[in-house]
């Protein structure tokens, strides 16, 4: 562990409110993070992208993938932040000080990032590293089991869904605009089965928080749902 610099935390004030926004990939989860933390000026937590800076955290301090240990410490001690910019699209991952957006979407970093997420203790340390996120002015946190296990005190919870067809559809144009082919009943396909996988988990499952407002954004713009959760915002307090 000689060759992995520790660093403190920063100290957060943990009394800071948090809006929880999970569900399916594709149902809009990320823009709406996004708009929400530009709107409130508040810190955001991509909870789905830790994994992979995790991995590539790893990789730039040549831990190996069988160091449990080196893994856990990179996990506990990760030196991240999502900045959300109000002058480009897309959240910007700072690791360690260097923008590393385009790093994490590469081939070779999912594929580390696999591996360090079937270490358990790599696991229940980022558990503690994204509760470490909560501060003030408050949080944005976006992931699957934001509302259910993260943080279930958290003031407003959004469950963020979309019919698996509407999923397959943005996903579909999408990768059509970047200039790729992609059959529209393969990602359907591709998508039912990973809800099937998130849902049927035994730990942490994908699942609405009994005290999450379920908003189905088949039919809506985002637009739409950014209004639907001010009101919401509005209504516990959190936005004038």
């Amino acid at each position: 562990m000689s060759d992995i610099e520790v660093k403190d935390l920063p100290e957060t004030n943990l009394t800071g409110p948090v809006i929880t926004v999970d569900g399916p990939s594709g149902a809009g989860k990320g823009t709406l993070c996004q708009m929400l933390a530009a709107k409130l000026n508040w810190a955001l937590l991509d909870s789905g992208a830790l994994y992979r800076v995790t991995a590539l955290a790893a990789k730039q301090h040549a831990v190996a993938l069988d160091n449990e240990a080196g893994l856990e410490a990179i996990a506990a001690y990760l030196d991240v932040q999502f900045q959300v910019s109000t002058e480009q699209a897309g959240v910007q991952v700072i690791l360690e000080g260097t923008d590393v957006t385009s790093n994490l979407r590469t081939e070779e970093t999912g594929a580390i990032a696999s591996q360090v997420a079937a270490v358990n203790a790599v696991r229940t340390a980022l558990l503690d590293r994204q509760r470490a996120f909560q501060q003030m002015p408050g949080l944005i946190a976006d992931g699957r089991d934001m509302g259910t296990v993260v943080f279930p005190d958290a003031e407003l919870k959004i469950y963020l869904t979309a019919s698996a067809e509407e999923r397959g559809e943005r996903r579909y144009k999408q990768l059509l605009e970047s200039g790729n082919n992609a059959s529209l009943a393969a990602i359907i396909e591709d998508i039912r089965a990973r809800d099937d996988r998130d849902m049927n988990r035994t730990v942490a499952p994908l699942k609405p928080a009994d005290d999450a407002i379920v908003i189905d954004s088949t039919s809506m713009s985002i637009e739409a749902v950014f209004d639907q959760v001010q009101q919401a915002a509005k209504k516990v307090g959190l936005l004038a």
